[in-house]
């Protein structure tokens, strides 16, 4: 039986690799993603962000991904240059390079893409188009259920 240990957001999971534990990417996908026109300055981006909870924003140019736009982005381009955000479009501080996977792609995969690139979130693209977004919140909370099954199988199997 082999074992695979991942440290993801400051949690330590280590479990057995079954082919069912091992899903893909469709099955635990955030699959409302929300985006904003690359034409808006980061003042725009920022009320998003804010109304919505969230850490990023996929960046949209005719229907596609160019880019991501991120709370650290807001801190390293924006504020620590002193840039007025009204005044700021998004393409001066989104980053242009950003990861993705397929929805296809296995959990396993985008958990070893993740951590060999350290980044926190891979977009999830088909045919060219976003159709997802898995963050490392998603795969803790997906690892954490399958320790959770797996635990409650064990207890009933001793019972």
């Amino acid at each position: 039986m082999r074992y695979k240990i991942y440290h993801i957001r400051n949690h330590l999971f280590i479990y057995k690799i079954y082919s069912v534990i091992m899903g893909q990417i469709r099955d635990i996908m955030c699959k409302d993603v929300i985006t904003i026109e690359d034409d808006k300055n980061a003042a725009d981006a920022a009320k998003i962000i804010s109304e919505n909870d969230i850490s990023f924003l996929v960046i949209i140019k005719d229907g596609l991904p160019i880019g991501v736009l991120s709370e650290k982005d807001f801190v390293r381009k924006l504020a620590a240059e002193d840039k007025q955000a009204s005044n700021t479009p998004i393409s001066e501080i989104m980053s242009y390079k950003f990861r993705w996977v397929e929805p296809t792609t296995s959990i396993e995969d985008a958990i070893q893409k993740m951590l060999n690139n350290n980044i926190r979130r891979l977009l999830v693209l088909e045919d060219g188009k976003l159709v997802g977004v898995i963050t490392q919140t998603d795969l803790a909370a997906y690892l954490r259920d399958q320790l959770l099954v797996d635990g409650t199988i064990k207890s009933i199997n001793t019972d």
